[in-house]
């Protein structure tokens, strides 16, 4: 590879910062904070970045377009960027910051299996489980692992009818949650 190699964009690499970010913004919405009891913590921030975002790659990866895997390895490479850009800005070391990120794609690649087995067999009993450990780490608020279980469901069957060529794009939208 020539020099000018080191700096060509990987294919859809913008596209996919811009769906990390669409799945970022989803994650943000206060209702997730203030009326379904996810903690406002790193770990709560984290959990729900990463629901939002594993139901867009699995979307994504299903599709039979066959863009559908470079496009959401380009997701998954923007959300680890960013994951290694606010460790490094929350002061973590350079020697530890490669083992925080393999344990949060680790972390990543297990919640988004659970959630996306759950969602393809309907097992809404199993998402919510799932939620329960991760999010709350096995002990949800009254009701909030059967509430986000829904918000994942509704948002999964929204992205499900995002055409792929928006995707390509880098355009989806998340529905709103209602508080």
């Amino acid at each position: 590879m020539g020099l000018l190699g080191l700096f060509t964009r990987k294919p859809h690499e913008r596209a996919g910062f811009a769906l990390y970010g669409a799945a970022v913004g989803a994650a943000r919405q206060p209702v997730f904070f203030a009326e379904i009891g996810v903690p406002d913590t790193l770990d709560g921030r984290f959990d729900l970045v990463s629901l939002h975002t594993g139901l867009l790659v699995c979307r994504i990866a299903r599709d039979a377009d066959p863009r559908g895997k470079d496009l959401a390895q380009a997701v998954f490479d923007a959300m680890f960027a960013d994951m290694d850009v606010n460790l490094r800005e929350m002061g973590v070391g350079d020697l530890s910051v490669g083992k925080r990120v393999k344990r949060m794609w680790e972390a990543f690649h297990g919640r988004a299996q659970a959630y996306d087995t759950a969602l393809r067999e309907g097992d809404r009993s199993a998402l919510e489980g799932a939620l329960g450990r991760n999010v709350w780490r096995g002990a949800p608020p009254a009701g909030g692992a059967e509430r986000l279980a829904a918000v994942a469901a509704a948002a999964d069957a929204a992205l499900a009818r995002v055409p792929f060529a928006e995707l390509v794009a880098g355009r989806v939208s998340f529905p709103e949650v209602s508080a």
